[in-house]
């Protein structure tokens, strides 16, 4: 007899071997219709997959993110075999599944176009329809690299030539296609419904620029239309958000070849960024840090220290004068170590909290840069904190209480915690790593917040925790961290003397909370759909005059509230002001005032609030404490008239 037992605990007995699908048959004709793979003993496996011994079963379902992967995964074959079809010259390489989606490699004389591309899609529902039973071979490695060196497929049969002699190759047939695949795969072509085909790029075959050019079709798979739909109107807000594109819009910054990876601040965009380090600054000041700056060129023998000259280079910009070798800093943390060690340093001088606004430059690839959002020439809100290994969990507790608070002024509320421990290739004790891990999870707890482990994603030096925030479009961003760092104050001397009078090394946290200022703003600007609220907004107010007689009020009323503080621009164009109304609108500004006749004699203004709210006419001080009450209670839009 054999023996399944079920994932909600009941048991099964067959007389019998029986494939995943028939055990699904036997649980009901509902689960067969659904069954898209099995999970065997925690493998996943076909349907097909004969259970011959006792077994833990679970059928795999589009309920299951397994079952997502799987249609994805799925889906990239069927994009293949309908560019054999329609393209039979055309060779196949890889096809793995990416988020939301998957994409497939192909080498073609020629580029895809949107028609081609459109034909694919119609050829890959066609195939869809004839739901076409998807099935397993076994085949011997040479074997498979002679049939696909005869099928002219070289690509793939250079990917089996690289497998072991001894090892069993398994290829997928649909239909009259034959593909490469570990597996596993829906049972038949029928179970793929709901795709997209998204665009083509260009990727160099295994990554490396010296290959040929392949082209990659990217595309979307999901289990239902309403979860397609609803991605697809993630992206086209995106595509609104888009920083590169606001940034063009409302003149905030720009970038150009002469300076790839760099950014080129305007005035307004720069006024944000004003805004941002300014509150960081007060954030160091109201919680113990003590800022700094460090140089930007350090000699090679300290980078050589520090571990960056080994397991670095390669991102780091060099240079050289008078016989020394010089790298410009990719990270500040060499830096705020050699102020640390300009003194002698107690246990009572511990904790020590440095800041700095430090530049950074990595040598990126160009084909990773995108917009502000990953570049080469970056700004962290650094920060590194000297402790004793008993003020971990203490330091990390409050550093997450600090991050909540900051990014909720930001606007964000949804935050995501992840601790990522000990990678296999690591420095330190055990015991060391495990009064680090704990410390952090204990500083976790003692937050109140729920928390993700991701084993061996920790640094080589130390486990850290990731602070991810998620915006307006349910997009995770990564961008604080906390990271616990033994190894770096050992190789670089640091010391302090302790309450017996014996030198020991502190333990290094780093930390930063919005991370890469430049990142940041991107972040910002889509999360807000560059509607920044009123304390951040480059321009929080412009007044507008109606005709050319209000002039000299509208630039008095300017005048005045600048003098306040506030950040306000006039627009006294001899235009109409519905045309003034309407251009200022669309740069995103939270108030207009516009001021006529009326206003000018009363010595008022009318209020337009951003969003086109009507608040009224009100004294020009009225409306400057209304100013004031938003950018203190760091308000995200204007509330109407009596609200």
């Amino acid at each position: 007899m054999i023996q399944v037992r079920l994932p909600d605990g009941s048991e099964r007995q067959f007389s019998q071997p029986l494939s995943v699908a028939e055990l699904a048959q036997s649980i009901g004709p509902g689960l067969a219709k659904a069954a898209l793979a099995g999970k065997v003993n925690g493998e996943l496996v076909d349907t097909s997959f004969l259970i011959d011994a006792d077994a833990k079963v679970a059928i795999v379902t589009g309920k299951d993110p397994e079952g997502l992967d799987l249609i994805r995964h799925s889906t990239a074959h069927l994009l293949a075999h309908a560019v054999k079809e329609l393209f039979p010259q055309a060779q196949v390489t890889i096809g793995p599944v990416i988020e939301h989606g998957f994409y497939y490699d192909f080498s073609y004389d020629r580029p895809f176009t949107p028609e081609d591309l459109s034909a694919i899609e119609t050829r890959m529902h066609e195939l869809a329809a004839r739901d076409e039973t998807v099935s397993r071979e076994a085949w011997k490695r040479d074997d498979a690299v002679e049939f696909f060196r005869a099928l002219g497929e070289h690509y793939k049969a250079e990917i089996i030539q690289s497998i072991p002699a001894d090892q069993t190759i398994s290829l997928y047939r649909e239909g009259d296609f034959i593909d490469l695949c570990r597996g596993p795969h829906v049972p038949s072509t029928g179970k793929l419904k709901v795709f997209k085909l998204m665009k083509v790029a260009g990727a160099y075959w295994r990554g490396d620029h010296r290959n040929e050019m392949l082209q990659r079709i990217y595309g979307t798979a999901w289990v239902n239309q309403g979860d397609q739909d609803a991605y697809l109107h993630m992206l086209a807000e995106a595509e609104k958000r888009d920083h590169r594109r606001l940034g063009r819009e409302l003149d905030l910054f720009h970038l150009q070849d002469d300076a790839p990876g760099m950014v080129f601040w305007h005035p307004r965009g720069f006024a944000i960024w004003q805004q941002v380090e300014q509150y960081m600054r007060r954030v160091y000041q109201d919680n113990g840090y003590q800022e700094i700056r460090c140089p930007q060129v350090l000699d090679r023998s300290l980078w050589e220290r520090s571990g960056h000259w080994e397991n670095y280079k390669d991102a780091m910009f060099t240079t050289a004068s008078e016989n020394r070798d010089y790298a410009v800093k990719p990270m500040n943390c060499p830096g705020h170590v050699q102020v640390y060690n300009a003194g002698l340093r107690s246990y009572r001088d511990l904790p020590l909290r440095y800041g700095e606004f430090g530049a950074c430059h990595r040598n990126e690839p160009s084909g990773a840069l995108h917009g502000i959002m990953r570049v080469r020439g970056f700004v962290q809100d650094d920060g590194h904190i000297f402790c004793t290994e008993d003020q971990i969990q203490e330091e990390c507790a409050n550093y997450t209480r600090l991050l909540q608070a900051v990014y909720a002024d930001f606007g964000f509320e949804q935050i995501i915690y992840k601790l990522a421990t000990r990678p296999a290739k690591r420095v330190g004790s055990d015991a060391l790593w495990d009064k680090a891990e704990s410390a952090l999870a204990n500083s976790l707890t003692a937050s109140g917040v729920s928390f993700i482990v991701s084993d061996g994603d920790g640094a080589f030096y130390g486990p850290k925790i990731e602070y991810s925030l998620k915006d307006a479009l349910g997009r995770i961003w990564q961008c604080g961290t906390m990271q616990v760092d033994f190894n770096m104050p050992m190789r670089l001397g640091a010391e302090f003397v302790d309450i017996d009078n014996t030198r020991k090394h502190p333990v290094m946290l780093h930390r930063a909370i919005v991370g890469s200022m430049e990142r940041f703003i991107g972040i910002l600007i889509e999360h807000h759909a560059g509607a920044l609220p009123m304390w951040l907004a480059p321009v929080q107010c412009v007044v507008m005059s109606i005709t050319e007689v209000q002039a000299s009020y509208a630039g008095d009323v300017a005048q005045r509230l600048k003098k306040q503080g506030f950040r306000v621009e006039s627009d006294l164009r001899n235009e109409k002001i519905n045309y003034k109304i309407r251009e200022n609108s669309l740069q995103k500004i939270p108030y207009l005032l516009v001021v006529g006749e009326k206003e000018r004699q009363a010595g008022q203004v009318s209020v337009r609030a951003r969003g086109g709210i009507d608040l009224g006419v009100m004294s020009l001080e009225s409306f400057s404490d209304r100013l004031g009450d938003d950018v203190k209670s760091k308000r995200s839009s204007p509330l109407a008239k009596g609200a």
